[in-house]
């Protein structure tokens, strides 16, 4: 097994090894090249393709076959046939031919020399047959026709250079020079030639322009006066119809304020006529201010003269009826002060209440919209509270009403206590301080009237059904009869 992989080794290598040395003895070249071929065999000429090279009994070499350009410029001067020195500068471009046959002319003549060595052996065939063409010409000729001198350069050089497997591409002739500046003088009757008839031209020209320009100016002159002619037209047209305007409108304007005139005096007729209408009226409503005005006097003097004649007779009222209705008044007065005091302080309990109520009820509400748990035990237990009040006996509210009969009692005596001086008038019988005591008595006897009349309890026959009370039931349910508290 190992025998077989080493015999299988050696045989790859030799064939790589045979590979390698066939392909290094294979010469390529492209189409820009020949390759040349000599030995064992002959010389071969081989292009844009291969051949197999036998070491040791074949060689080979590679021959360019791309353009070669050259510039051909003699040092010396040459000679034309007219005995004229001129420098000429030309460019060349060769090539080897395409043939076999010429590539191996090239080769035995050129394979071995340097680039150097070739561009100097063509140049110098070049530059003779270049020296040969210029002396059989003139020097206009080279000048005015370069293609003709490239022409029989190319044929005159290639015989020569055919024979070296070459061939010239182009040939051009870049510069022609001379020192005795034969070439400059040669121009001179042809500029001469052509500034004169330049001048000529250009005479003609303005010629031919004076006169276009006459003629223009004439037509111009000619198209001015009819354009000034209807200018004139239309400016006479144009100026008949403004003043036909101007009078339209100095008519109308007259007829406008003939009528605005009209107008404006049946204007101020109406307005006087009206003016006058409405200074009567003026007038008229003044005099029925002035009648109201005397009737309001009259009025006032009447209910002057019944106020004077109720003045007078309040002062000739006599002296004892005047003392008693002061003291009738008076006493009136403190009890419907105390009265009025009552009734205002159980409406401001009972307003008050009512806010509070209002209050707890608004409270109640706002603290429900928030938290709904809160606001349904306070409904319960005001809910519960009613249910209270409503089983209260009579015995239980009236024991609540003549536990505050005393508190009321107590302000009546507050009341009188702040009154520094009391003035009594008295009609001489000695009975004003006993009055005034009965008058107190009067007041809170009447304090049960008043608890009535604010909450409609009736004092008495609630006293009535208490039990032993009933002895007392014909005497008068009076604040005065009830025992204290």
């Amino acid at each position: 097994m190992f025998l077989a992989f080493i015999i299988a080794s050696v045989a790859v290598i030799t064939i790589l090894a045979l590979l390698g040395l066939v392909g290094s003895m294979y010469q390529r070249v492209g189409p820009n090249q020949a390759l040349v071929v000599y030995g064992w065999g002959g010389t071969e000429i081989i292009t844009g393709s291969g051949k197999m090279v036998v070491p040791l009994f074949q060689s080979y070499e590679m021959l360019s076959l791309e353009l070669m350009s050259f510039d051909v410029a003699p040092e010396q001067d040459l000679y034309s046939s007219q005995g004229v020195a001129v420098t000429v500068e030309a460019v060349a471009q060769i090539k080897i031919k395409s043939d076999p046959e010429s590539i191996r002319t090239a080769a035995e003549q050129l394979l071995k020399k340097s680039s150097q060595d070739r561009e100097g052996l063509i140049r110098l065939v070049m530059e003779g047959h270049l020296r040969g063409i210029v002396g059989l010409l003139t020097i206009e000729q080279i000048v005015k026709e370069p293609e003709m001198v490239a022409g029989r350069f190319r044929q005159t050089v290639a015989d020569d250079l055919s024979k070296m497997g070459l061939e010239v591409v182009s040939f051009t002739i870049k510069k022609v020079m001379d020192e005795q500046q034969y070439i400059v003088n040669m121009g001179l009757p042809d500029v001469s030639k052509i500034t004169r008839e330049a001048e000529i031209a250009r005479a003609e020209a303005e010629r031919d322009i004076t006169i276009k320009r006459a003629a223009a100016s004439r037509e111009a002159a000619i198209a001015q006066a009819s354009a000034d002619q209807e200018r004139v037209i239309a400016q006479a047209a144009s100026e008949t119809k403004q003043a036909e305007a101007v009078r339209d409108l100095n008519m109308k304007k007259a007829q406008y304020d003939a009528l605005v005139n009209e107008q404006r005096a049946v204007a101020d007729k109406a307005f006087e006529i009206a003016t006058n209408q409405s200074q009567q009226r003026v007038a008229v409503e003044e005099v029925k201010i002035e009648q109201a005005q005397k009737q309001e006097k009259i009025k006032v003097s009447q209910l002057e003269v019944q106020r004077r004649e109720l003045e007078l007779e309040s002062t000739l009222i006599k002296q004892s009826l005047a003392e008693q209705q002061q003291i009738q008044i008076l006493a009136e007065a403190d009890r419907q002060k105390t009265a009025i005091m009552a009734a205002g302080q159980a409406d401001a309990l009972r307003e008050k209440g009512k806010a509070e109520a209002e209050i707890i009820t608004l409270k109640g509400k706002a603290e429900a919209e928030i938290i709904l748990l809160k606001g349904q035990a306070e409904a319960a237990a005001m809910q519960l509270r009613a249910e209270a009040y409503q089983q209260y006996s009579q015995a239980a509210i009236l024991d609540r009403v003549v536990s505050g009969l005393p508190e009321m009692a107590r302000s009546y005596s507050e009341a009188l206590s702040k009154v520094d001086k009391i003035v009594i008038v008295s009609n001489g019988e000695g009975k004003g301080a006993s009055a005034l005591t009965g008058e107190v008595t009067k007041m809170i006897a009447q304090m049960p009237e008043v608890i009535e009349t604010l909450t409609g309890l009736k004092i008495g026959e609630l006293w009535g059904k208490l039990p032993g009370a009933l002895e007392q039931k014909e005497q008068p349910a009076n604040i005065g009869s009830m025992p204290p508290q």
